[in-house]
């Protein structure tokens, strides 16, 4: 588990990127934490520096967008999905469980 950082740190609209190897980016979308690999699948670009759309994330380089639920595109021109991770709250510090491989951990 990797710890983020306190709840009450991240506020709703809001992400954070962990300089974990590859990139994580943690979203808080309206109140429900979500984490997933930081870079578009499309072209290296952070979605963590992307527009949080209700439970969608944008690319802020090409426009694709993400489901932080699933991991996968919700339109071109990303076509892979990225890794989604489990996130936990526990003493309220948010904490991050890389899910090992390739694709989308739902």
């Amino acid at each position: 588990m990797i710890p983020v950082c306190r709840l009450e740190e991240l506020p709703a609209g809001s992400s954070v990127r962990l300089d974990t190897t590859p990139p994580i980016a943690v979203f808080n979308a309206d109140g429900e934490l979500y984490a997933i690999d930081d870079t578009c699948t499309h072209q290296d670009a952070s979605l963590s520096e992307g527009w949080l759309e209700g439970r969608l994330i944008e690319c802020p380089l090409h426009g694709a967008a993400f489901d932080l639920r699933t991991g996968r595109p919700a339109c071109l021109p990303a076509r892979r999905p990225v890794r989604t991770h489990q996130v936990t709250v526990t003493d309220g510090v948010i904490h991050v469980r890389l899910t090992a491989g390739e694709g989308s951990a739902a």
